[in-house]
């Protein structure tokens, strides 16, 4: 299967899945691949739009639904929880609007929204802002990045590959940096 095969065929499917849960580097590559013309930018943002927003509202039922005890299970949040609880009494709205844009903070924000009570039509409302403010400047950046590349390189069919797969290297190590330092903090000294 070549790349235009498999990016026509699983494209959006990934990045509305990727964005589900964290996602910020399948949609780099998604705006990437949209300024190389393998599908329409508007059509990577509104996967994004639709995987962002749905995981936040899934996380955030899960918070109401099982309270600070879906928290309580995960002790590597609890630093993360009681950040965002603080944040949340000062700056509710900003937090809600702006929580996909802090790394590491994606998932435990709705959870904490949830449990702490956030009525639900607000945190959908602000949800699908924050959502959509998200998905087009993540795109857009992926998008400038293809722009860029290709003022510097020129013709840059011949390196979409090796491209696309640097841009995933740097999410995974940013990923795996994440983790290690996240684990190297809980370690008991």
């Amino acid at each position: 299967m070549t790349l235009e095969q498999f990016v026509a065929t699983y494209g959006l499917w990934a990045i509305l899945v990727g964005t589900f849960f964290e996602g910020e580097t399948i949609l780099i590559l998604g705006g990437f691949l949209a300024h190389r013309g393998y599908f329409p930018l508007p059509w990577v943002i509104a996967a994004a739009f639709a995987g962002s927003f749905s995981g936040d509202q899934l996380f955030f039922q899960i918070g109401r639904r099982r309270g600070m005890g879906a928290l309580a299970r995960r002790p590597h949040w609890q630093e993360r929880t009681a950040r965002v609880r603080e944040l949340l009494r000062r700056y509710e709205t900003p937090v809600i609007l702006g929580f996909r844009f802090a790394y590491g903070f994606r998932t435990v924000t709705p959870v904490v929204l949830g449990a702490t009570g956030t009525r639900q039509l607000r945190f959908v409302a602000l949800n699908a802002a924050g959502a959509a403010v998200w998905a087009t400047a993540i795109a857009a950046l992926g998008y400038l990045l293809g722009h860029s590349i290709e003022a510097l390189l020129g013709g840059v069919k011949r390196f979409e590959l090796a491209i696309a797969g640097g841009i995933l290297l740097v999410g995974a190590a940013a990923w795996l940096g994440r983790r290690w330092i996240g684990r190297r903090k809980r370690r008991p000294r």
